[in-house]
């Protein structure tokens, strides 16, 4: 795997990241304005920080899914189930660094330890699915793609 390879992939991890940070935003948006409506920016401040690893991990696991799926698909099926784990390798990298410099307690720890349980077995069945399709029909094989 390349370094250009390996860089596509991480942006992957990357724009996941901010996927699920907007799913995170879109949960405090509906919670404050439809839920629990009502209150000072501070309730709503502490509210997120109990919410926001429960958002990481329910939205995670499809972000994650489509993830795996999406990259086992650019090379050839041998590089599929590899590139969707470098992604979440990526992933969690990033993602441990920040909680590392905010100081992670041991609640949210625990936490992170189900989030990366959940997205490895996203991406991992997320990739296992697109590599295991039949491979699509040969455009020369049918006729050129003719109706027949």
């Amino acid at each position: 795997m390349t370094v250009g390879r390996v860089a596509l992939l991480v942006g992957v991890a990357v724009l996941v990241l901010v996927a699920n940070v907007a799913a995170s935003i879109l949960y405090m948006v509906v919670y404050g304005h439809v839920i629990d409506p009502g209150h000072d920016p501070q309730y709503y401040k502490d509210h997120i920080q109990i919410a926001g690893p429960y958002c990481s991990i329910v939205a995670g696991i499809p972000l994650m899914f489509f993830a795996g799926w999406w990259v086992a698909g650019w090379w050839r099926r041998a590089l599929g189930v590899r590139a969707a784990w470098i992604v979440l390798l990526a992933y969690t990298v990033i993602d441990l660094a920040i909680l590392l410099a905010v100081g992670m307690s041991i609640g949210v720890g625990l936490l992170f330890v189900v989030s990366f349980a959940t997205k490895l077995v996203a991406v991992h069945f997320g990739a296992r699915l697109r590599i295991a399709r039949p491979a699509e029909p040969d455009a020369a094989a049918d006729g050129g793609g003719e109706w027949q």
